[in-house]
């Protein structure tokens, strides 16, 4: 049985940044893994660590040596190896020469291709702790670092500055540089409570003698589990509850090694500010937990997470008080000169502002959102005075004080001062529902003009962008029309409004000065859109080839096109589906060499009875003329799980069909007939679908 141990590769720093923190480290597993599976060192599994002055892995159960590998070299084919005479030839003695082995020792490959010559060896695995500092130092050169640093006299780059190594397998210490450092056995504690090296015995005994030595807590988790249960333990003792926010937690969590959460308090005069400006500069400025009462009331008081077990936490508390102070007086400030015009005094600034070089200010773009959004009122029972007040305010809040500070506060301040300046309460939601949803899986507008003008801005926005041909690709998408165009389809969809995606490009469209935009902005914007459908679908589950049958339809109403997806899904799961399917697929066929092409909405021909010969024939004429009149009626009332359910008795007979008549016969006008019927037969499924795309 191969030997194993375990392997601690820890790489100390000056601080990391605290975003990145567990992404570096989650990269730092996954490169050093594939760095192993590349050569061929087995293990167990790789537990990793992380704090602001360390990067580390403790790989358990890891093969102290590289298994022995067998290396097959493949020479000249044997046709070629040997002459007439059954002597090698020249390139039979030249490959032997090269493995340094006469050409009767070389063994012989068959492969469907061919008999060879081959060579066979057996390379000798490598001991592990030879492979270790250049494993390392590949699997540290992959991770996603957008700017790399140098430090010193050095040409090495890092995120930050290396100041120790450590490298042991099992008790062994592990010779080697990295990144220009010489590793050793010692890792270092607590910059203050422990800042001498701390000698590792044994790979296994590295955490707990950081914790228990160090002051250090090197697991990220238990770090963040423990940040977390020591902030609502004090938010509790106070009789408090503490908002803890999980991009926070994981910030916080990167800032300290040792946690010591310490409640503070700051002058409840500031509460009269609204209560987003403060969290947003206790969060983003301070990295401060804010708290609350048991109702969800904003409190004068905030906890923060010190790296540090201080002799004197007053004191602490007392510089975390002080801090935030200056920072909630200019919020106060911006707060009081914002509110001397009411937001539409805003309005005229907006002039000032570019939107796109080509496609003009923002105050232009307002006055178009306006256009399409009183357009979109008028067709879903919005008041289109509402929607249009909405859209010309929407942007105003961009050029006050506060929302310069404090940018991710946009529409959060349009909507207090919309309200402060007693705009109807529609127009006030809409100021902050405009920019959903934010992300995937974020709520979405509840108001009718957030509705409205949520659609209007991104579609706005689309057919802008793609008008001027800077369209997104792969991997750049610097408007976010991706993000933009799945939040429409979510509204549509979701809410669920009545609106067809053709038609908001079109109008949109129209509101941009003649010429402007590329002839081709509205195929290829809708293109855009219907093609992010596969996607949102996909993610819930749906089929591709499902999907694809809807589609296939031309229909860009997404309403319709989502109860169609409903109704192929269920239809998918009924007795004789797959039959159907593959008649479907037969049909088309038959009637692509015929040179017919039946679109979604065309009118199906009609058959000539006398012309029906055979019994299969007729009596699937017969049934396709009963259905047509029971499923078009439900197909204009959308229960396209009904006529799916109707047309999925057509299974027998169709099969008779098959089985019984031949189509393509000589005589021009019955072949022509039992077209048509095929013809009319596939207008009816692709009243939903186009089911022949379904795969079996």
């Amino acid at each position: 049985m191969d030997a194993t141990s375990n392997l601690l590769v820890e790489i100390g720093t000056e601080e990391l940044p605290p975003t990145a923190l567990l992404a570096l480290s989650n990269a730092f597993a996954g490169c050093f893994r594939e760095q192993l599976d590349g050569a061929g060192i087995g293990f167990e599994t790789i537990e990793p660590f992380a704090s602001p002055r360390r990067l580390a892995l403790l790989v358990r159960g890891i093969l102290t040596r590289q298994p022995d590998r067998e290396i097959l070299r493949r020479g000249p084919a044997v046709q070629s190896a040997f002459g007439p005479d059954g002597l090698p030839t020249k390139a039979a003695l030249g490959f032997a020469g090269s493995c340094g082995v006469p050409v009767d020792a070389l063994a012989r490959e068959v492969t469907d291709k061919g008999e060879w010559l081959a060579f066979r060896s057996t390379l000798s695995g490598a001991l592990t702790t030879s492979l270790v500092p250049d494993v390392t130092e590949a699997a540290l050169a992959r991770l996603p670092i957008p700017k790399r640093m140098r430090w010193g006299e050095g040409s090495e780059e890092f995120v930050r500055p290396v100041h120790w190594v450590c490298l042991l397998l099992g008790t062994e210490a592990i010779p080697g540089r990295i990144l220009g450092t010489e590793a050793g056995r010692h890792t270092h504690g607590h910059r203050f409570h422990h800042p001498d090296p701390i000698n590792v015995p044994d790979a296994t005994e590295y955490a707990e003698l950081l914790r228990s030595r160090g002051s250090v807590e090197p697991d990220f988790k238990r770090r963040r589990d423990l940040v977390r249960s020591q902030v609502e333990a004090l938010a509790a003792a106070n009789g408090l509850r503490a908002r803890v926010d999980d991009a926070l937690l994981d910030e916080v969590t990167a800032l300290v090694e040792w946690p010591s959460a310490i409640l503070g308090h700051f002058d409840a005069a500031y509460l009269a500010i609204p209560p987003e400006v403060l969290i947003e500069t206790m969060r983003s400025n301070q990295k401060y937990f804010p708290v609350e009462d048991t109702s969800g009331v904003l409190q004068a008081s905030f906890i923060t997470v010190a790296n540090i077990e201080s002799r004197d936490p007053d004191q602490v508390r007392a510089g975390n008080e002080r801090v935030i102070r200056p920072r909630f007086a200019d919020a106060a400030f911006f707060w009081a000169q914002d509110l001397k015009q009411p937001l539409e005094g805003y309005a005229q600034r907006l002039e000032t502002v570019v939107f796109q070089d080509r496609l003009g200010t923002v105050a232009e773009k307002s006055a178009r959102v306006a256009r399409l959004a009183r357009d979109l009122a008028s067709s879903i029972g919005v008041d289109p005075d509402l929607a249009a007040r909405a859209a010309r305010l929407s942007r105003c809040d961009l050029v006050t004080s506060m929302v310069y500070e404090f940018p991710g506060l946009q529409g959060t301040m349009g909507r207090y001062y919309a309200e402060h300046a007693n705009e109807d309460p529609c127009v006030c939601a809409a100021m902050e529902e405009q920019y959903l949803p934010r992300f995937a899986g974020d709520v979405l507008p509840t108001s009718p003009c957030g509705r409205v003008l949520a659609i209007a801005d991104r579609v706005d926005t689309l057919v802008g962008i793609f008008g001027i041909g800077l369209r997104p690709t792969g991997a750049k998408d610097p408007y976010g029309l991706r993000r933009a165009s799945i939040g429409v389809l979510r509204i549509l969809i979701e809410t669920p409004l009545e609106l067809d995606l053709r038609e908001l490009i079109a109008s949109a469209a129209s509101a941009y000065p003649q010429g402007l935009l590329s002839k081709d902005v509205e195929a290829a914007a809708l293109a855009y859109v219907i093609d992010r459908l596969r996607g949102y679908y996909h993610e819930r589950g749906v089929s591709a080839d499902t999907i694809e049958a809807v589609l296939h339809t031309g229909v860009t109403r997404p309403t319709d096109l989502d109860a169609r997806l409903a109704a192929v899904t269920a239809f998918r799961s009924m007795s004789g589906s797959a039959s159907l399917a593959a008649a479907n697929k037969r049909i088309r066929n038959i009637l692509s060499k015929a040179g017919v092409d039946i679109e979604f909405g065309s009118e199906c021909p009609q058959t000539n009875g006398q012309l029906l010969k055979e019994p299969a024939e007729i009596r699937l004429a017969a049934r396709v003329e009963e259905l047509s009149s029971l499923v078009v009626p439900l197909a204009r009332s959308r229960d396209y799980v009904g006529v799916l359910h109707r047309l999925s008795d057509l299974e027998t007979d169709l099969e008779a069909f098959f089985d019984q008549v031949m189509v393509m016969v000589e005589d021009p006008d019955i072949r022509e007939n039992r077209i048509r019927l095929l013809s009319s037969l596939a207008g009816l499924f692709l009243l939903v679908a186009d089911i022949s795309r379904l795969q079996e």
